[in-house]
């Protein structure tokens, strides 16, 4: 008796012994969640880029888990961050472009002489969505929110849905004044003139932190980098500005897409300041979170709104070998730097290729916590802590993406299903479908719908089902669409946009650029 009496003691301190390795010793963890606008996902060291530096990003990634098939939850900004909020896909909330966009009969005024009118939209996040940030202040938590919002102006700002600080966000998808103070944002203050944007919001966050560090918070920094307008010191241009050319400056930068050109190579020297000091930014935060002892007790997450920008905006990067960049249907369009570090569970395998999408950031991070999960609000989303917890997870969901609108950078009103392995788009200017499979060596330059017409049907068919049962919005035709102002205009693009970019590609990388006497206000002058 006495021996299984001893047996079952053993065996439960064995329990709890290996339960301690995968719960938080230190209570309700607090959140740090980094977004940043339009990063690319090879934009960083440790997704592949041999040009931009990234070492405090990269750190952060290799303490976590990489999760190698993420995807943002649209091609451009507003729609993947009302999904983060909300848990949704974007169909369902009804946040579809980039809030501000023209729709409808007012896109004329573009000029683009397109063959449809895009469909309309929701233009603020609904009050009637939980989102992650009520979700967490219901459980007691402070929240937080600096940086680029983008989801509605006066009524619609981060504090009221759910943050109880809100600096720097507002109505504005790119930042008012620049990158360098002075800037024009109501709620974000000027303080000293040159005054970097992002090490600013970071700042502002490792100040919350610190001045939290004894309470529970869910911080949220979202940067406006690396969003146009692309701005940075001189100092770091002439770093990057010599890195090319010690690598190598080819003599073309771009070929052409089917709307735009788009860049193939990581090479501007502008941008790659841009970036290094996003990472100079995320660097200060994490270093918050050390110096007062907090680091292994905050969950910190790292991800991205959408593709690099390689046509349209400023051309900024490239996304290559992946296909697109932001606004397109495709991989370079969606497919992002997804991180999750937990610092009690060191457990599981350091990356994992399991396809997942930021709805599912919300009810992860509730779920690690230990909160109680809300799938009616959360419906698109799933927990990824078995994968966080090196376990497999058995699932075969679909995933979904609806555009019914033009990019600015090229891409077309489209819809996406993937699943199994396979993608399915659906262009709803004629009707046409391309069908890839995944992993691809390819990366969507394979159409393989004539190959596989059975899975094509099959997709296509749960595609269409499902935007129906969301009550998803879609384009109509354009009774006044032009072909040949339409052609004009291609011929346009490629007989002056291009040779333009070619040209203002080489004027960035030469030894005497710059780009006015203050590189755009960095330089400051104090006599």
């Amino acid at each position: 008796m006495i021996k299984v009496f001893r047996s079952l003691l053993l065996s439960v301190i064995l329990f709890f012994n290996c339960r301690n390795e995968e719960v938080n010793k230190h209570g309700k963890p607090n959140i740090l969640f980094i977004l940043v606008d339009d990063l690319g996902y090879h934009d960083l060291g440790i997704t592949g880029s041999t040009f931009y530096e990234t070492p405090n990003v990269d750190r952060l990634a290799t303490e976590g888990v990489m999760f190698t098939n993420g995807y943002a939850s649209s091609r451009v900004c507003s729609p993947s961050r009302a999904s983060i909020m909300t848990g949704k896909f974007t169909a369902r909330h009804g946040i579809t472009d980039w809030v501000g966009a023209k729709a409808g009969e007012d896109w004329r005024t573009r000029n683009r002489h397109d063959k449809l009118l895009p469909a309309e939209y929701v233009r603020q996040l609904p009050q009637g969505e939980i989102t992650i940030a009520e979700a967490f202040k219901e459980n007691g938590y402070t929240t937080f929110f600096a940086g680029k919002w983008h989801l509605g102006g006066e009524g619609s700002y981060p504090e009221d849905h759910g943050f109880d600080i809100n600096i720097g966000g507002i109505e504005a998808g790119s930042p008012r004044g620049g990158f360098f103070s002075p800037w024009n944002n109501p709620k974000l203050s000027n303080k000293a003139k040159g005054e970097n944007l992002s090490m600013r919001l970071a700042k502002e966050t490792a100040n919350f932190i610190s001045q939290n560090k004894d309470s529970t918070f869910f911080a949220f920094l979202s940067f406006y980098a690396v969003h146009a307008p692309i701005q940075t010191t001189e100092e770091k241009w002439n770093k990057y500005r010599n890195k090319a050319d010690s690598i190598g400056i080819a003599d073309k930068g771009y070929m052409m897409e089917r709307v735009l050109p788009i860049r193939q190579v990581q090479d501007n020297p502008i941008y790659g300041g841009l970036v290094e000091t996003m990472d100079d930014a995320v660097g200060l935060v994490l270093e918050a979170l050390e110096a007062n002892g907090i680091a292994d007790n905050t969950i910190v997450v790292f991800t991205s709104d959408n593709g690099g920008v390689a046509s349209g905006d400023h051309y900024a990067t490239s996304n290559l070998p992946l296909r697109g960049g932001k606004g397109y249907q495709w991989e370079g369009g969606i497919k992002e730097p997804f991180f999750i570090k937990v610092p009690w569970l060191k457990n599981g395998e350091p990356t994992t290729d399991f396809p997942v999408i930021a709805t599912d950031f919300y009810p992860t991070l509730l779920d690690l916590a230990d909160l109680p999960l809300n799938q009616k609000q959360h419906i698109d989303g799933i927990s990824l802590k078995p994968l966080i917890k090196g376990e497999k997870l058995n699932l075969n969901r679909p995933i979904y993406w609806h555009y019914p609108h033009y990019g600015n950078q090229g891409g077309e009103p489209s819809s996406v299903i993937q699943q199994n392995g396979w993608k399915l788009i659906h262009y709803w200017e004629d009707g046409h479908q391309e069908l890839y499979k995944l992993p691809s060596t390819e990366h969507d330059t394979l159409n393989v719908i004539s190959r596989d017409p059975e899975i094509a049907k099959t997709l296509s068919d749960n595609l269409m089902l499902w935007l129906k049962e969301v009550d998803a919005k879609y384009p109509t035709e354009d009774p006044e669409f032009d072909r040949i102002k339409a052609q004009k205009r291609h011929a346009d693009v490629i007989n002056k946009k291009w040779p333009s970019l070619e040209r203002h590609r080489m004027e960035m990388l030469s030894k005497d650029f710059q780009p006015n006497e203050t590189w755009w206000k960095s330089k400051v002058n104090n006599d």
